[in-house]
């Protein structure tokens, strides 16, 4: 059973980030073939076949923290306890009808969007240099939901406006095309507090010593990509020790006493793994897991 390529693309052109599961491995005997695939939405939920519940509920909660991290993985699913093997996470679940499945885990998440602001030189070379690069550049008359970057470059219109609804709306990097001095200026005018005029970068970019449009953009894509917060490290990690084949946990959403096992549905998270007694509660939690404490296994 493969996906309607249609839904990937509503996908992509809609910014929505979700993990491509495909069966890349199928031992008998098992429901699943090589070449079935699903996604797994941010909030816990999957469209697709890639095995039974048993499999299902291993490939959601792997795929939850494959999209946390950006990272890919091979996720080996056996009814028997095995070895560890490099570059597999192999996953012990006793519920499966007996045999073993491969699935590759991709995160696919959108290209950073950058707005533009402007029709100059420098505004044209940024859209221009942005798409090899993997970014989403492209030229805005509003500020975009989900904008990673705003670069005003449109040399003195409506720059204010723009500037503070970019520091409003929480934009991670907001940029001004100027000179230091007419910068200064613009920045010290704006509509909000001295926290948030001291986020806007002006002059735009490091300081290469560019001198043409298209050096200047590529300065700016290059802060850019200087400032960008690196990943939250969210890693599937191998099966625990025998010894602790015994432990338990609470669930962190609704507080039941699960086993603290890999085969029990979980979730690693901030470098922390919590345990789940249903698909319900693990989508509670990938959604809001602020809401949530973590109850160390016991």
């Amino acid at each position: 059973m493969t996906l309607d390529p249609r839904r990937l693309e509503e996908l992509r052109r809609d910014r929505v980030s979700y993990v491509h599961a495909r069966v890349v491995l199928a031992e008998r005997p098992t429901s699943a073939h090589p070449g079935d695939d699903a996604i797994v939405l941010a909030d816990g939920s999957m469209e697709g076949f890639v095995g039974g519940e048993c499999a299902e509920s291993t490939v959601r909660a792997q795929a939850l923290a494959v999209l946390d991290s950006g990272e890919s993985l091979l996720l080996r699913i056996s009814p028997t306890a095995e070895d560890p093997v490099p570059g597999k996470l192999t996953a012990h679940n006793p519920c499966l009808s007996g045999g073993t499945l491969e699935i590759f885990l991709e995160p696919v998440r959108p290209a950073p969007l950058v707005a533009v602001f402007g029709d100059s030189p420098i505004a044209r070379a940024l859209v221009a240099l942005g798409v090899p690069l993997g970014y989403d550049v492209r030229g805005a008359d509003e500020i975009p939901d989900g904008a990673t970057a705003v670069v005003v470059a449109s040399h003195g219109r409506d720059e204010q406006t723009l500037l503070s609804a970019a520091l409003r709306a929480g934009v991670g990097y907001v940029a001004l095309v100027a000179s230091p001095a007419r910068g200064a200026a613009v920045v010290a005018a704006l509509d909000v507090d001295v926290a948030h005029r001291s986020r806007v970068v002006t002059p735009a970019g490091l300081d290469l010593g560019a001198r043409t449009a298209p050096e200047v953009a590529l300065s700016i894509l290059a802060d850019i990509v200087a400032r960008r917060p690196s990943p939250p490290r969210s890693t599937a990690t191998a099966a625990p020790p025998a010894d602790e084949a015994a432990s338990t946990a609470a669930d962190p959403v609704c507080g039941m006493t699960v086993a603290a096992v890999e085969a029990s549905l979980h979730l690693d998270h901030d470098g922390r793994r919590s345990y789940f007694c249903g698909t319900g509660c693990l989508r509670a939690f990938a959604a809001e897991p602020a809401r949530y404490a973590i109850v160390p296994s016991s």
